[in-house]
């Protein structure tokens, strides 16, 4: 499947693949899209996580199939012959979604995409990254990366890579962080504080990390507020591709070092971040490598 869409980095767009489960409507980054098949038997797996249906080899790579309604708590089809599987690739793994229906795919603005509100307390929710109004619904966009880690915890986050970070001297190089999943946010603050790193900014999106760059620039205080930029790239409201271009454009922030920490690294995700100016761009996963570059990059 060709996913590369958007003809231009930095427009703060996004193309959204929209699905139907159990009459519900539910949309993906086309960035994370491998391809559509109809779907196909799998082979189960002893022990498996509840929500894993089996494996399938559909060319020459075994990929695991994972049912999306029952993970929603939501009713499977009543004709599972014409469902779908999404096949996906994020944080260097390849995944399949069972759906009933494809609708399509469909390009918003970032700046169209609300986060949720805390008060909706429903499992749905807590498995949102945002929701966009489309032809008259509303489409939950879907945290895949969080279904995966709840399904299989050692594919997130590996702390386990910093472990022998700790007990390094203290580092106040102050450090902006942008990143929407509270999860993540707090995993990645931990690690980096692990690490000696304590002088963290913390911001949801790209849109609050820039409005907060353009206060230090109004303050004259960007050289002593902000030493690195850290930012995932699909966010509500600003991606990151978006604030790198806006910051690479800046004459006063140009210089500021910006890293990619992103599920969404494949080989068209990396030359945006090059073309952008990213000063290096990482897998999710990679919190060691994470460390090694933020030290590389202040220590330069």
């Amino acid at each position: 499947m060709d996913t590369n869409i958007l003809l231009e980095s930095g427009t703060n767009e996004l193309e959204l693949l929209i699905f139907d489960v159990s009459g519900n409507y539910y949309g993906i980054n086309v960035a994370k899209v491998r391809e559509i098949i109809n779907s196909e038997p799998v082979t189960m797996i002893p022990n498996s996580h509840p929500c894993v249906e089996g494996v399938f080899i559909p060319r020459d790579a075994i990929i695991t199939a994972i049912n999306l309604a029952q993970v929603l708590g939501l009713p499977n089809s009543e004709d599972a012959e014409r469902d779908m599987f999404i096949i996906t690739n994020f944080n260097k793994l390849n995944v399949s979604f069972r759906v009933h229906k494809i609708y399509g795919i469909n390009r918003f603005s970032w700046s169209d995409i609300i986060v949720p509100d805390k008060t909706v307390g429903s499992q749905d929710a807590a498995l949102a990254t945002g929701i966009v109004k489309w032809n008259d619904h509303l489409v939950v966009i879907l945290d895949f990366e969080k279904i995966v880690s709840d399904i299989s915890p050692e594919t997130g986050l590996k702390v386990s890579d910093i472990e022998y970070l700790e007990g390094r001297s203290r580092n106040e190089e102050p450090i902006m962080i942008a990143e929407d999943s509270a999860l993540l946010m707090r995993l990645i603050t931990d690690c980096l504080e692990k690490a000696g790193y304590t002088n963290i900014q913390k911001n949801v999106n790209g849109k609050e990390a820039w409005d907060k760059l353009n206060e230090y620039k109004k303050d004259g205080t960007v050289d002593e507020k902000v030493h690195c930029i850290i930012t995932d790239i699909e966010m509500p409201q600003m991606d990151g591709h978006r604030l790198l271009k806006l910051v690479r454009d800046d004459a006063v922030l140009k210089d500021i070092p910006v890293i990619i920490f992103s599920s969404l690294l494949n080989d068209d995700m990396r030359r945006k971040g090059e073309s952008l100016g990213a000063n290096a761009q990482l897998s999710k996963p990679e919190i060691g490598n994470l460390v090694m570059e933020l030290d590389k990059i202040l220590r330069s």
